[in-house]
């Protein structure tokens, strides 16, 4: 199609819809708003807020890995680890200040991804799978082996690196807080700009049909990698920052399948995967059921995996897939749409 051919065209190309920007001002509205929470709320809400920013994050970050570049993960709590032991050894070791530390943190997982890339990316579908959660073993069992690192027991931040990061603790809740909404917003921004570039465009034409990208030209290796990369960045300064927070490591938190794998799997897949919308709509309903059936135990957990068998079954695109389909809402639009100018 030439120029001429183009100018002439009926349609145009839009990016935004009017929903798109008014969910833009709302959510504009509630950052800012979730900004002032330590001024007016409690250090309770903090913890909670800044917990469910991180995780939404993960979500976005698991959603773009394989909701978009097709590469089903259940290892990604590596890069999480990683992140935290980074932290945690450049801080005690080399009296690196931890907020420093945190981005070293994700520039150590971002390069140990490489040669792990080149690994697990010789395998594929469920063997990728099995693959990325193996390596992650691997390097739980590393670390539990290393005394330097505290071994299987762990160990914890000194006071005095507490203190660096500010000799109040009233003043060090408020500025963990800050950096979970700052790092997680930053996150997940970039997810969104990379799916409406034209990197987005390859993903989703891998997503679609990864045989059919390729005779377009797309590089399907090099994007997967690039993804893969950009993921385990964001993981590991996430570990850090989650693991500055908590103050104390162990092999068993750091590398928990559960805790940093299974539950971001759950949110985006009840959710709906290869959205920005569904790792939202699924980490409210998860932490909604937790905090409301968290006391009832094993029935908890039970009624978790039951809401996701059920969703599984009869929303193979998630519950947001449902409400997007149905009202024809995308408050958060990556895809370009061909729409008839309005007639002047």
């Amino acid at each position: 199609m030439n120029e001429s051919q183009v100018s002439a065209s009926p349609f145009i190309v839009e990016r935004s819809t009017r929903v798109s920007q008014v969910s833009a001002v709302v959510a504009t509205l509630g950052l800012a708003v979730l900004i002032s929470l330590p001024y007016w709320g409690s250090t309770g809400s903090m913890r909670l807020i800044a917990e469910m920013a991180y995780f939404l994050a993960l979500a976005q970050l698991w959603n773009l890995l394989a909701g978009y570049a097709g590469l089903v993960s259940v290892g990604q709590q590596v890069y999480i680890g990683i992140g935290g032991y980074v932290l945690f050894a450049s801080a005690d070791w080399y009296n690196v200040h931890p907020l420093l530390a945190i981005l070293i943190s994700g520039i150590a997982a971002a390069i140990i991804s490489l040669p792990m890339a080149l690994i697990v990316f010789r395998l594929r579908g469920a063997y990728f799978a099995v693959g990325t959660w193996v390596v992650a073993e691997i390097f739980n069992l590393f670390v539990a082996q290393v005394p330097k690192l505290g071994g299987g027991s762990g160990y914890s931040l000194t006071p005095d690196i507490v203190r660096s990061v500010a000799p109040d603790r009233a003043v060090r809740e408020m500025l963990m807080y800050w950096m979970a909404l700052a790092l997680s917003v930053a996150i997940i921004a970039m997810v969104y700009l990379l799916l409406r570039s034209r990197h987005g465009l390859a993903l989703t034409a891998i997503r679609d049909s990864e045989s059919a990208s390729e005779s377009l030209g797309v590089d399907t290796y090099r994007t997967k990698l690039m993804i893969y990369i950009v993921t385990a960045l964001c993981s590991g300064l996430l570990g850090g920052f989650i693991f500055l927070q908590k103050l104390r490591i162990s092999p068993e938190s750091a590398f928990s399948i559960n805790d940093w794998t299974v539950v971001v799997i759950f949110m985006v897949v009840i959710g709906g995967i290869g959205t920005m919308e569904g790792p939202i709509l699924g980490l409210l309903i998860y932490f909604a059921m937790r905090e409301l059936l968290a006391d009832y135990g094993s029935w908890y957990l039970i009624l978790l995996g039951v809401v996701a068998v059920a969703v599984m079954l009869t929303a193979r695109e998630g519950l947001w897939g449902l409400i997007a389909k149905r009202y024809d809402l995308h408050p958060f639009p990556v895809r370009r749409r061909l729409v008839r100018p309005p007639a002047s």
